[in-house]
């Protein structure tokens, strides 16, 4: 069995996956590394042999994982690091180190899986948009808040809005206009959303041709799919992008 990790800005998802036809067994999310280790081991029957990781965390954190899972689990654990080229794709930054690598993963992932020219758009706490040609060029991207940042910056900055999150579920099931305060934020951030996503594609079809694959992953990419139909939903796209940077044998 293969660990595999995607420790991000505010949460650690998980997979276990079975080394030979690559299914996934078992999946879940932490919000810190003791709850990961606590989920894994009320685990039944996990048997980890190997592990793979992507970090946006400080190399301190990430080591400290790294050698709490060996402990745990005595499986070593390959952490992906930048690269100017990958599986086909070139690093578009001017300084390739500086690509958050969760991005490189998931922008690497969607040329692979489109085999040419694709729109990569990362719908999380904050939302990131990657464009790749047909070539593998990477040709930069553009970064915004998602829907928890721009909720949370409202709520910090402006002394009237006061809502839980319970509130903000149920705000969100529609675009009318709201008519109290939640409805308004949630169906405001929700729009802003919606809007970001159309100009990318709008976009990408300048830059790539029209013909270029689209592809939405991340929490929030459910909330946008509708406007999109063309592109593909794929929870994985960072896991499939580890497997190309650290694979194991």
């Amino acid at each position: 069995m293969i660990l595999e990790l995607d420790w991000g800005n505010s949460l650690i998802k998980w997979r276990v996956i079975d080394a030979r036809d690559q299914k996934s067994l078992a999946a879940g999310v932490a919000d810190s590394d003791a709850a990961l280790l606590e989920q894994l081991q009320g685990q039944a029957g996990l048997a980890l042999a190997r592990g793979r990781m992507v970090s946006v965390r400080s190399e301190q954190e990430t080591q400290s994982l790294v050698s709490s899972l060996n402990q745990a689990f005595a499986i070593d654990v390959r952490v992906a690091e930048s690269a100017e080229e990958l599986a086909g794709v070139r690093n578009g930054y001017r300084d390739y180190q500086r690509l958050g690598l969760d991005r490189w993963l998931a922008l690497v992932a969607g040329y692979r899986i489109a085999g040419g020219a694709c729109l990569v758009l990362d719908l999380g706490t904050a939302v990131t948009s990657d464009l790749v040609d047909a070539a593998g060029q990477h040709l930069g991207g553009y970064i915004c808040p998602g829907v928890p940042l721009m909720r949370s910056q409202l709520r910090t900055h402006t002394r009237r809005i006061r809502y839980d999150d319970a509130t903000a579920q149920v705000a969100a099931q529609e675009l009318s206009p709201g008519r109290e305060t939640a409805e308004a934020v949630e169906r405001g951030c929700l729009l802003m959303l919606r809007g970001f996503v159309r100009e990318q594609y709008l976009l990408a079809r300048d830059l790539l041709g029209g013909e270029c694959a689209v592809f939405l992953t991340g929490g929030d990419a459910e909330l946008v799919k509708d406007e999109l139909p063309q592109a593909q939903v794929l929870s994985d796209l960072v896991f499939a992008g580890l497997a190309l940077a650290c694979p194991l044998e």
